[in-house]
């Protein structure tokens, strides 16, 4: 009887609906009739759009301006203007207490607006401009009671302006529904939540062992994605700032754009953007700058221009991103492959929950937690890649413990066959032994030889990287003499034509004056006085290319002692200067070369060998200046002498890119390098280390990475005395 009688109720409420509708406003009522649903009711709503953000709610009421919406859940856009919507509620429900939920928590400013029986106007404002514990229910989301009598219309206004995004998924049930939906919507953030953060111990725990920088970097995008998640669903400005309502407002664009920088920073050090893809490593690093300005817009309150400006980065920067870590996948790199899957699920969320922005998509529940479910499958994928990065780590140590258990098994092996080899043939090993210790014997003196060869083969390599410029260096004065040449032969045969004929004028029977004025004309037509400072010229121009060639030839002379094995007294500035000169085409014009020769005596030493020393602590000078300035002035190499009572030092200093403290400790190791293979042997700093070891001095090394190297050698002004010492510790 009672569901007859709604069902009359319901008839002749649309009867008069309609017939009113015809008369009045078009809007259809939201039917309200079982309480154990939630119905989304954004195409019961009729909306208006105030661009003046000045018209009151009596003008709304009176004028009715507002149209209706056709979409369950309405998009507003990006915009600074304030929004009016209207919706009428026919309760047919069993319950009074009706309740509205706006599940979009970054709403700026939001009023519920209604008549009451008295005719006068109640307004419920909440917003995240207003105190978090100022709301009446404690949720992210907006909630508002709404008491509707059973049988009974209702109309009631919605007034709201936004920074961001307006997205308005309105929903209308009893509280126990709506309370019901909110628990699964925490609940299914709790998961998402508890997912990243086990995510992020993890990684910080493998950052905590291996120290390697990119698991720190993706810790903090963890937290990052972590803080922007709440910060769109209002999590964080209930449980982290509720009273701090400026920083509810900017964390909406500032903490996106820090997870946007995290991620780029993150991506460029696990996939080595800089070096697989230089140019476009340049292009990150401008987005980078891009949303470090818009978080700077953000702040001083242009909301709308960070919005779009932070949209447009993401989607830009995400393609980028996934564009390199193609790239660098089609070059054979594996962590790639990794980064493609997992952002591949990312870029999929993200373009989904901006088409969902754009109303190309509908808005439901798996579009408007699309880049939270992306999210939370790409963190937990690039954590799949960085535990195969340990992986990888793991293999390599076990495959060397099982080379290294195998050569011990091995060695152990041998020392066995051996002793029972040894104790059997004790007496027919004696003379085998007087063999072995004659091969050793031979063995050493061939090892010698061979370290002769090598130091030689690396003076010879020194000495072949020198040639060209050598040549250089000569052939450009020597082509100066020669370029010098055909004009003052044809000047030298000028004059001679001119003593001939002036010869002829003297012998001829004319009177003197008229000898005089021929012999004048004659000058003034060959322009002698031209001709006198064209070959005076010439020959300066000769003179010069000539000193200079031999000054080059000097240098190189003094250079080239390079297999003089005799002691000798030689001065230091002149082997330094020497090498200078052979080395000037290697250093170029674009390093500058200071020289602070101090006033020092003669010393006792090896000058063929002192000149390779300094020519391989500059050839290593000039390298790493080129290394980092990459050809480009700012390079400095200075060459510094001076001496005590007792020892001459000579200081070797650059701006370069400077050693780590690792390769300071094996500089002087043989065939270490720092160089590409085939740029360096190895033997440079090994040779340098022995010819000083063999004047008894000292090598000084000062160096900081990015900044520059300093080598000081330290040599006796008497040498006769200390090389008695090493002469018998080599015997």
């Amino acid at each position: 009887m009672l569901n007859k009688y709604k069902l009359v109720i319901t008839i002749l409420y649309f009867i008069f609906f309609k017939y009113t509708c015809l008369i009045s406003a078009p809007i259809k009522p939201i039917i309200f009739s079982d309480p154990n649903k939630i119905i989304r009711i954004g195409d019961y709503m009729s909306i208006f759009e105030d661009k003046s953000n000045a018209i009151s709610f009596s003008e709304v009421y009176k004028y009715n301006y507002l149209k209706i919406s056709d979409k369950k859940v309405p998009n507003l856009g990006v915009t600074n203007s304030t929004f009016w919507i209207k919706f009428s509620i026919f309760n047919l429900s069993s319950s009074n207490e009706i309740m509205l939920e706006v599940a979009q928590p970054t709403l700026n400013n939001i009023s519920l607006l209604y008549l009451e029986e008295n005719g006068k106007i109640k307004m419920i404002s909440e917003g995240i401009s207003k105190p978090f514990d100022k709301r009446v229910f404690d949720n992210q989301n907006f909630l508002f009671n709404l008491n509707i009598p059973q049988r009974t219309v209702k109309t009631y206004y919605i007034k709201l302006n936004s920074n961001d995004q307006v997205m308005f998924p309105i929903s209308l049930g009893t509280q126990k529904t709506i309370f019901e939906n909110l628990i699964k919507k925490d609940l299914i953030f709790g998961v998402f939540l508890g997912s990243l953060l086990v995510m992020l111990l993890y990684n910080l725990f493998i950052y905590f062992i291996v120290r390697d920088p990119v698991y720190l970097y993706y810790v903090i995008y963890i937290l990052l994605i972590i803080l922007v998640q709440g910060s769109l669903q209002g999590y964080t400005f209930k449980y982290f700032w509720p009273n701090n309502t400026l920083l509810a407002k900017i964390s909406i664009f500032i903490l996106p754009a820090l997870a946007n920088i995290s991620a780029t920073l993150f991506t460029k050090n696990f996939l080595k953007i800089r070096i697989n893809t230089p140019f476009l490593n340049k292009i990150l690093s401008i987005i980078i700058v891009v949303l470090i300005l818009d978080i700077t817009i953000a702040l001083i309150g242009l909301y709308r221009i960070s919005f779009i400006i932070l949209q447009l980065t993401t989607i830009i920067g995400s393609l980028i991103l996934f564009y390199c870590a193609y790239l660098i996948f089609r070059k054979g790199y594996r962590p790639a492959k990794f980064f493609l899957i997992s952002w591949s699920f990312l870029l999929a969320g993200a373009i989904v929950f901006v088409l969902k922005d754009f109303a190309i998509l509908p808005y439901n529940n798996l579009t408007s937690n699309s880049l939270q479910i992306g999210s939370a499958l790409e963190v937990i994928l690039l954590s799949f890649a960085l535990a195969d990065k340990i992986n990888i780590y793991k293999k390599e140590k076990e495959e060397f413990q099982a080379q290294t258990l195998a050569a011990l098994q091995e060695n152990t092996r041998i020392i066995s066959e051996q002793n029972v080899t040894l104790e059997r043939k004790v007496n027919e090993r004696t003379t085998e032994l007087i063999t072995a210790n004659n091969d050793i014997k031979r063995t050493l003196t061939e090892l010698k030889e061979a370290e002769a060869q090598l130091v030689e083969a690396e003076k010879m390599a020194s000495l072949g990287q020198l040639t060209a410029g050598i040549a250089h260096e000569i052939n450009n004065p020597i082509n100066f003499v020669t370029s010098n040449i055909a004009p003052l032969r044809r000047d030298v045969d000028i004059l001679v034509d001119a003593i001939t004929n002036i010869e002829s004028v003297g012998l001829s029977e004319v009177p003197n004056n008229e000898k005089q004025q021929q012999i004048d004309d004659y000058k003034e037509e060959i322009d002698l006085d031209f001709l006198k400072i064209e070959i005076n010229h010439l020959l300066n121009g000769i003179n010069e290319g000539a000193t200079r060639t031999a000054d080059i030839v000097k240098g190189l002379k003094i250079f080239s002692r390079l297999d003089e094995d005799d002691l000798k007294k030689a001065n230091i500035n002149e082997g330094l200067e020497s090498t200078l000169v052979i080395a000037n085409n290697l250093i170029g014009n674009k390093i500058k070369v200071i020289k602070n020769y101090g006033n020092i005596p003669v010393i006792e030493c090896y000058p063929g060998k002192l000149n390779q020393v300094f020519l391989n602590i500059i050839s290593n000078a000039v390298f790493a200046i080129q290394e980092k300035f990459d050809n480009q002035p700012g390079g400095i190499l200075k060459v510094t002498t001076e001496c005590d009572e007792k020892s001459l030092f000579v200081k070797i200093e650059d701006n370069g890119t400077g050693m780590s403290e690792e390769t300071k400790k094996k500089i002087y190791e043989p065939f270490f390098t720092t160089k590409d293979v085939g740029v360096g042997t190895g033997l440079g700093m090994s040779i340098v280390y022995n010819t000083i070891k063999k004047h008894n001095g000292q090598i000084h090394l000062n160096s900081t990475q990015g900044i520059g190297t300093a080598f000081i050698l330290e040599l006796h002004l008497v040498l006769k005395e200390v090389l008695t010492d090493y002469q018998s510790e080599q015997n």
